[in-house]
């Protein structure tokens, strides 16, 4: 009976950790994340230079805002725990990655769905407005990445026909020197977090926002690379990128993507593949 009653307050303690709690109020969304057009495509190798191309400018945009809150926000009691920039930070390795594919003037030819923006938008503004909120992205994407990095670097690797890693600094943490243990100690910093029920509440709803956020913008990039794809346009060369700057009504209404959604979803959600 003692053995029983010890289990049962383990379980407790289990449940009341926010890393668990995220995991299980956002299982239906990763479930049909996990089994859209996309992933699938990415599971089977099938991510191309052109859909890659235009994901690492969605990602670059999605970071830089991330990472811009997380700075501004160091020192809030919520986001101090969690703040590891020398490990996870990524914007340096897109950035990277974006100057290889499209040359130094990289910047003025990055394109993104309207989706990307409504994502950035909502980083910036929790970041001004509820801080620890932050906790639910920062988890979700930096854990995904981790945990799913080496093995999407490979896919990334052969199915676009790359003969280093160049163009891959993304799926690299020269910072973390074994994942499983960074990621183990993540999970206890974020888990000693002290919030109100309030707060936890909020940043469980904002779990599952991040994850509607990642799907949005699987879409749209799905519209984008089909409008492309239709109009005659090769986004290999660097000057198509440009091209693709259009209007935010006929971004958010276009169709292409499933394949660059598999990849997304892959880095989005790595965090189940624990």
């Amino acid at each position: 009976m003692e053995v029983q009653k010890t289990e049962t307050a383990a379980e407790k303690m289990t449940d009341r950790d926010l890393s668990e709690q995220i995991k299980k109020v956002t299982k239906d969304s990763h479930v049909r994340a996990e089994n859209t057009e996309l992933m699938l495509s990415f599971q089977r190798g099938k991510v191309t230079l052109p859909q890659y191309k235009l994901l690492l400018c969605s990602l670059y945009k999605i970071y830089q805002a991330l990472e811009e809150v997380l700075d501004r926000n160091s020192e809030h009691p919520a986001v101090a725990p969690i703040y590891f920039p020398a490990e996870l930070e990524r914007l340096p390795s897109i950035e990277t990655d974006l100057e290889y594919f499209y040359g130094p003037d990289w910047r003025k030819k990055v394109v993104v769905p309207a989706a990307t923006e409504r994502y950035c938008h909502r980083l910036r503004q929790i970041g001004r407005e509820n801080p620890e909120f932050l906790v639910a992205h920062a988890y979700t994407r930096y854990l995904g990445d981790l945990s799913g990095g080496q093995v999407l670097g490979r896919i990334a690797q052969k199915s676009m026909g790359l003969k280093n890693s160049e163009g891959l600094s993304f799926f690299a943490f020269p910072g973390v020197s074994s994942p499983n243990l960074f990621k183990q100690l993540y999970r206890s910093r974020m888990n000693s977090i002290e919030l109100t029920e309030e707060e936890r509440n909020g940043v469980l709803e904002e779990a599952v926002r991040a994850f509607e956020l990642n799907i949005q913008v699987f879409d749209d990039l799905q519209k984008m690379l089909l409008i492309t794809e239709s109009s005659g346009f090769s986004l290999t060369k660097p000057t198509d990128a440009k091209t693709l700057q259009v209007p935010g009504a006929v971004t958010s209404a276009s169709p292409l993507l499933r394949i660059v959604m598999g990849l997304f979803v892959a880095l989005a959600l790595g965090i189940y593949a624990l």
